[in-house]
């Protein structure tokens, strides 16, 4: 990306993962005024813009003649403005250097395509799956100048949940407080107690396990110590739909990697998974995700009792779980 052409040309910041688009960005508008350090800076969003502001902010100023523009949430431009805009990418000014951020998704859809397929340069900002989120947090660590091991990055994610912005600051934080910048285990323990002791996905594990009287202590230290009740719905529904899942790999040769990509899970997940596909039915499951939909419903507003509701989705789902008729009582 350092060497592409900055001015003279329109850059397309595309993609869901909010943090990354901001770093493109700031890249992006670091490398311009690296190339003409007198150049302005203006950054406006898509919805305030109509046709005189448009053309004012892409026009240059009277002070600076190269202007650096950033335009986010482009999904919000007015539909008249998208010919303006197109304008802007056929015909470049070289002393401008635009940058357009568009969110994903499918609102102004009509305008991101049309822009991909103009000479526009593209950057990518998918967002960061599940099972991404460990190799996302040692990948941050190493752009901050220190190291994280895999298993360490792991309980990390385990404790804040697949939240890229708050990985990203958790693992700031570490480094900052850290000697040698190396992140260990104890030192994700010490400043998360209580989060990666017991978060939701310590609930939904011993949930899946069958383990009623451990997740429903587990659900109340959770809760006490501040984990949103959406927050135990989300990761049980994320672990019932990732068992769902394997049942169509159940018995191939795929390797763990592989597998996790496919389930929507982080590798160290995958042998849990695997484990318990004996003990969850496809209509044990189909039940477990419906008490959670009821249990998800409820914590938003539609009970006046979050914690009774998350509780009896607790016992409900452990006693759906239970092995095959053929898989061999004791076992």
């Amino acid at each position: 990306m350092d060497d592409q052409r900055i001015f003279g040309a329109v850059t397309l910041v595309s993609g869901p993962e909010a943090l990354l688009a901001e770093r493109a960005v700031e890249r992006l508008v670091r490398q311009a005024l690296d190339e003409r350090p007198a150049a302005s800076v203006t950054k406006v969003t898509g919805g305030e813009l109509d046709a005189g502001r448009l053309a004012e902010v892409t026009g240059g100023s009277l002070f600076a003649e190269d202007s650096v523009v950033v335009i986010t949430e482009v999904s919000d431009l007015a539909q008249p403005l998208f010919d303006a805009v197109l304008a802007l990418v056929a015909t470049p000014m070289e002393e401008l250097a635009l940058i357009l951020v568009h969110p994903g998704g499918v609102k102004g859809k009509g305008l991101l395509d049309k822009l991909k397929k103009a000479r526009v340069t593209i950057i990518d900002c998918p967002a960061v799956k599940a099972w991404e989120m460990p190799q996302f947090a040692a990948g941050e660590a190493r752009r901050q100048g220190g190291r994280i091991d895999p298993p360490t990055a792991a309980r990390l994610v385990e404790a804040l949940g697949a939240d890229v912005r708050a990985v990203a600051g958790a693992i700031r934080q570490l480094l900052m407080d850290s000697d040698d910048q190396v992140i260990t285990e104890g030192s994700v323990r010490r400043y998360f107690a209580g989060r990666a002791d017991v978060t939701s996905f310590t609930v939904a594990d011993h949930v899946m396990a069958g383990r009623r009287n451990e997740a429903l202590g587990a659900l109340r230290w959770a809760l006490d110590t501040g984990v949103a009740p959406v927050l135990v719905t989300s990761a049980l529904a994320g672990a019932l739909r990732g068992q769902g899942r394997y049942t169509d790999f159940a018995g191939s040769r795929m390797r763990d990697g592989d597998l996790a990509r496919e389930l929507g899970v982080p590798p160290f997940k995958v042998k849990e998974i695997v484990q318990r596909a004996r003990s969850w039915t496809p209509r044990g499951l189909a039940t477990a995700l419906q008490a959670v939909a009821e249990a998800d419903a409820a914590v938003k507003g539609q009970a006046a009792d979050p914690a009774f509701a998350l509780e009896r989705m607790v016992i409900t789902v452990t006693g759906l779980r239970g092995r095959r008729p053929d898989s061999g009582m004791g076992r």
